[in-house]
């Protein structure tokens, strides 16, 4: 486990020579915060109330922010895209000869981005736009616990989600419009833009039972309280049986690629 802590600390670090890029990231963040919560301040106010189907305004600013936070630290495009870089150059084929997991490596080397990302990017601009717009705290302690714990899942399945659309490259042979498919289904499905309870039926049933509401849907309405204690953990229960579900996929993907690459390379 070693070799792969190395990689993380490695990922971590190779960020930091892009120090310039870090406040243009601040940047685009806090305009896509600024944005959302614009939308849900002018929607509020052409319904003409603070309250609407038992959501306030203020906790929609919230789970606004919160999107921001939970999506903000991870970039599926950035793992799609290493997969298909080092399917193009052939630097795949060398970790058939390395006694470590490329699965592994990814994960530790995404690991790393998003702790940078989490210390330079999104707890400066969440911290920034709470205190511009006011933001909820956790409608109880268990549930502010919780939702660090939705959070860790929300990380790894959507990096799961994410290298298993990647690892369909290698019958591709290529990972463009991959990241695109999968930013379209996350955008839809994942409630970021609109939650489910917004949702029309049956649209908000089918959307609550995607592996991509454990995203941003289940991390957010845990926060804000809108899951008894028996659904919270219902809810975290069904979200690590699809993470096992992708985990998976993710392994027999990579073993068939990997087959694909010794036949193809002799």
């Amino acid at each position: 486990m070693s070799a792969y802590f190395a990689f993380a600390r490695s990922s971590f670090h190779s960020q930091l020579a892009y120090r310039n890029e870090v406040w243009a990231n601040i940047f685009g963040k806090l305009v896509q915060v600024f944005a959302r919560v614009a939308i849900w301040q002018a929607a509020y106010a052409g319904i003409g109330g603070i309250v609407v189907d038992g959501v306030s305004l203020q906790q929609m600013v919230t789970y606004a922010l919160l999107g921001g936070a939970v999506m903000g630290a991870t970039r599926p495009e950035r793992i799609i895209g290493e997969i298909g870089r080092s399917l193009k150059t052939g630097d795949i084929a060398v970790w058939l000869l390395k006694p470590l997991s490329y699965p592994l490596y990814l994960f530790a080397n995404e690991c790393g981005s998003f702790g940078y990302r989490l210390m330079t990017q999104v707890i400066p601009t969440i911290a920034f736009t709470a205190l511009f717009y006011g933001m909820l705290p956790p409608a109880t302690l268990f549930d502010g616990l919780m939702f660090i714990a939705f959070w860790a899942l929300s990380f790894t399945l959507l990096f799961l989600m994410s290298a298993l659309f990647g690892l369909v490259a290698f019958w591709l042979m290529t990972s463009f419009s991959l990241d695109w498919i999968l930013s379209a289904l996350l955008q839809l499905f994942s409630g970021l833009l609109i939650p489910f309870w917004f949702f029309p039926e049956p649209l908000a049933t089918i959307a609550r039972h995607l592996p991509f509401a454990w995203v941003v849907y289940y991390p957010n309405a845990v926060y804000l309280g809108r899951l008894s204690t028996a659904d919270v953990w219902l809810h975290l229960g069904l979200g690590l049986a699809w993470a096992a579900l992708f985990l998976a996929g993710v392994l027999w993907l990579w073993r068939c690629a990997s087959t694909r690459i010794t036949v193809q390379g002799g």
